[in-house]
C-alpha cells in the first residue's frame, strides 16, 4: 500500500449480509466481542514471540507481552491494545479487509461448509472474530504499528457501507502492536464499567497466555486483572487451596467452598486439561427444567462456550473448565458440539468425575455423604439415562431404609445384611419417608427383619422400573406382585409363618372379589400383612403403583392397571366378617367396598366414589348404633 492519504473503499453487497450473520447468528452473546478482541491481541503477542526467536531486536526494550484494556466512560469509548507483532498497511488491508474484498462470497461458502462439519479454525482470526466488535460499537478504529517499523496505519469503519484505511501518526499509534478503539453504541455504554470488564476478562479471557491490564479511566494507572497463566495448566503441587477456592467461586458463581476438586491432565489420543469442582451447596438452578451443564470449554486457553455438554445432565452440578489442545477454534457452537473429539473428552471427563466420587465414597464417607445429600437426587437420574455406567452409579447411590439407623445405606450394605432365603433387593417408592414407614405393605418384611429401601425422589419410580440388578440381586417393589416371603423365616421364633387360610375366609375373599368386580384384578390372602387388614398391590406384570401415579399425573398413561386387594386372613376383623351368613349379604357388600376404600386411603388415594363411600359409612354407623 503506497497511498499517503486515508482511502475510503465501499463494502461489497455481500458484506451487509455477512455482518448481519456475524452479529445475529454467530454471536448471540454481546459480551463475546471482548473475548474476540483479546483473543486476537493474544495471537498477535504470540506471533511476535515466535518471530523474536530469530529476530530478538523486534522486542526492543519492551520484551514482555501484554494486553491493555482502556475504558473512557465520558467519551463512551473502549480500547483493547496489545504490544504484539502489529500490522503494516498491506497486512491491515489484507487482515481487516477479509470480508471487504472479492473473496467475501468464498469466505461465506467456507463458513457454510464448516457448519456442515468442516474443521475450519475461524474464531480468533482478524476479519471474523474482529467484526464481533460491531455488536456494541457504532464505529471501530484500528491503529497499528508493526514491530521494528517506523510507520503506523489506521483502519476505520461503521460496519455499514464502507471502510477507510491509511497512514497514522506515530504519536497516535502504540509504540508497537495494535490498538482497537470501539466507539460504543448508546445501549452499550456499560461496557466501560470497570467491574463488568474485569468480570468478563476473568470469566472469558482470564487465562490467555498474555497478562491483561485494565486502565479504568484516562490517566489512571494500569491494574493487572489476569496474569497470563492458566490455573489449570499449573502442577497441582504449585496451587494453594485458596487459589482453587477463588477460581471455583469465579467460575461457578458460588460463594461457598467446593466439596471436591478434580484437577487432571489427559494425554494420549486427546490432550486436555480439566479443573472441575463439586459445589459445597446446591446451586439455585439445580432442578432447572432445561437441566443444562455448567462446564466451560476452552481451546488452547481461549474461552469458546459454556454450552458444550461436557458432562451428562445428571452431573450438571459439576462446575469448572475443560481446555482442549486438539479441538478447532470453530466459529459455531453447533460445529464444536458435533466434533467427535468432544465426545471423547466428554466420556473421559465423566469417567474421571465418577471415579473420584467412587474413591471418596469408599475413603471418606462423611464428605461423600454431604455431596449425596445435595446432589443424590440428580445423580440417580443417571440410572435412568446412562445405561453404560449404571453399575458404577449403583455403587454410588445411598438410601434411607427401614433400618433404625439414620445414616445413608449403600447397596453393598444392603446386600451384606440380606436375610437367609432372601433373593431380591426390596424397595418402596413414595412421596415422603414417614408415610412409607407406616405403609401396611411393609409389615411382613418388618416381621422378618427384611430391610426395605425407602425411595422418596420422583426419579426413583423411573429407574427402578427398568428392572436393574446389583451383584446378581434384582430390585423388587414391595407394592408389586407377590411378596415372596415364604422362604424367609419370621424374626419371632414363636410366630406362626404362613398359616393355612381357613375355608370360610377363602369363601369371604371370593365374595369380596365378586362384589368388587372390575375394580380389582384379584382379591387374595396376603403373606405381607401382619397387623393391617388390607392393602393394595400392583399385579406382577403391571407398573409399580407410584410409577403409575406419576405417569398418570403427567398425562402419559391412558389406562391404569387394576390393583390387587390383599387381605390379612389372620386379622380378627376379617375372621369375624368371614363368619357372617348369607342373611348379612347386604352388610357384607358394604364391607367389601369399604375394605377396598380403606386400602386405597392407606395407599394415598381417595375412595373410588365419595358419595357411595359416605352412604356405606352411614349405614355401618347406624348398624353399630342399633346393635347397642
Amino acid at each position: 500500500m503506497t497511498t499517503t492519504e486515508m482511502e475510503t473503499r465501499s463494502f461489497e453487497a455481500d458484506v451487509a449480509r455477512l455482518l448481519h450473520m456475524m452479529v445475529h447468528s454467530v454471536y448471540s452473546d454481546r459480551d463475546v466481542f471482548l473475548r474476540e478482541l483479546i483473543s486476537n491481541a493474544a495471537d498477535a503477542c504470540e506471533k511476535l514471540r515466535y518471530e523474536a526467536i530469530a529476530r530478538p531486536e523486534l522486542l526492543g526494550d519492551d520484551p514482555k507481552p501484554r494486553i491493555t484494556i482502556l475504558a473512557d466512560a465520558e467519551a463512551r469509548q473502549l480500547s483493547v491494545e496489545d504490544n504484539g507483532i502489529g500490522m503494516s498497511g498491506e497486512e491491515m488491508t489484507e487482515a481487516l479487509g477479509t470480508i471487504a474484498r472479492s473473496g467475501t462470497r468464498a469466505f461465506m461458502e467456507r463458513l457454510e461448509a464448516a457448519k456442515g462439519g468442516e474443521k475450519a479454525e475461524l474464531v480468533g482470526q482478524f476479519g471474523v472474530g474482529f467484526y464481533s466488535a460491531f455488536i456494541v460499537a457504532e464505529k471501530v478504529e484500528v491503529i497499528s504499528r508493526p514491530a521494528g517499523s517506523d510507520e503506523a496505519w489506521r483502519w476505520s469503519s461503521d460496519g455499514k457501507g464502507s471502510y477507510s484505511v491509511g497512514p497514522a501518526t506515530l504519536e497516535d499509534a502504540p509504540q508497537r502492536g495494535t490498538r482497537v478503539v470501539l466507539h460504543l453504541m448508546e445501549d452499550a455504554a456499560s461496557c466501560t464499567e470497570p467491574y463488568r470488564l474485569e468480570r468478563l476478562v476473568r470469566s472469558h479471557s482470564g487465562h490467555v497466555p498474555v497478562p491483561i491490564k485494565l486502565v479504568e479511566k484516562p490517566g489512571a494507572e494500569p491494574r493487572e486483572i489476569a496474569d497470563g497463566t492458566a490455573l489449570w495448566v499449573k502442577p497441582k503441587s504449585e496451587i494453594k487451596p485458596e487459589e482453587y477456592t477463588d477460581f471455583y467461586r469465579s467460575v461457578a458463581g458460588q460463594y461457598d467452598d467446593p466439596a471436591a476438586t478434580i484437577h487432571f491432565r489427559a494425554e494420549g489420543r486427546q490432550e486436555y486439561n480439566v479443573l472441575a469442582f463439586i459445589p459445597g451447596s446446591r446451586p439455585f438452578d439445580l432442578f432447572d427444567p432445561d437441566r443444562s451443564g455448567h462446564m466451560k470449554l476452552y481451546v488452547r486457553r481461549v474461552f469458546i462456550t459454556d454450552d458444550a455438554e461436557l458432562v451428562p445432565r445428571y452431573l450438571r452440578f459439576v462446575r469448572g473448565i475443560v481446555d482442549s489442545a486438539d479441538l478447532p477454534l470453530n466459529i459455531s457452537r453447533e460445529m464444536i458440539q458435533q466434533n467427535p473429539l468432544l465426545a471423547a473428552i466428554r466420556k473421559g471427563v465423566t469417567s474421571r468425575v465418577l471415579n473420584d466420587l467412587t474413591k471418596m465414597a469408599e475413603n471418606d464417607a462423611e464428605a461423600y455423604g454431604k455431596i449425596w445429600e445435595n446432589f443424590g437426587a440428580v445423580i440417580k437420574e443417571g440410572l435412568y439415562e446412562d445405561f453404560e455406567r449404571r453399575e458404577q452409579l449403583l455403587k454410588l447411590i445411598r438410601f434411607t431404609s427401614t433400618t433404625p439407623s439414620d445414616k445413608p445405606r449403600s447397596l453393598a450394605d444392603y446386600v451384606a445384611a440380606m436375610k437367609e432365603g432372601q433373593k431380591a433387593i426390596y424397595f418402596m417408592t413414595g412421596d415422603e419417608r414417614a408415610r412409607l414407614e407406616s405403609s401396611p405393605q411393609l409389615e411382613g418384611f418388618k416381621a422378618r427383619g427384611v430391610e426395605v429401601l425407602l425411595l422418596t425422589d420422583p426419579i426413583d419410580a423411573f429407574w427402578t422400573a427398568n428392572a436393574p440388578e446389583f451383584e446378581g440381586k434384582p430390585f423388587k417393589s414391595v407394592t408389586q406382585g407377590g411378596a415372596e416371603l415364604a422362604d424367609i423365616p419370621l424374626s419371632d421364633a414363636e410366630a406362626k409363618d404362613n398359616p393355612q387360610t381357613p375355608a370360610e375366609v377363602e369363601g369371604f375373599l371370593a365374595f369380596v372379589k365378586e362384589t368388587l368386580g372390575d375394580d380389582v384384578s384379584d382379591v387374595r390372602a396376603s403373606d405381607r400383612l401382619t397387623e393391617s387388614a388390607v392393602c393394595l398391590v400392583a399385579p406382577e406384570d403391571a407398573l409399580d403403583r407410584q410409577f403409575e401415579r406419576l405417569l398418570s399425573a403427567a398425562g402419559r398413561l391412558d389406562t391404569a392397571s387394576k390393583p390387587i386387594l390383599e387381605v390379612n386372613p389372620s386379622h380378627p376383623r376379617i375372621a369375624a366378617l368371614a363368619k357372617l351368613g348369607e342373611a348379612e349379604s347386604e352388610f357384607r357388600g358394604d364391607v367389601a367396598h369399604m375394605l377396598y376404600d380403606e386400602a386405597r386411603v392407606l395407599d394415598g388415594d381417595r375412595p373410588v366414589d365419595a358419595k357411595a363411600f359416605s352412604q356405606r359409612l352411614a349405614r355401618l354407623i347406624e348398624r353399630g348404633l342399633s346393635a347397642k
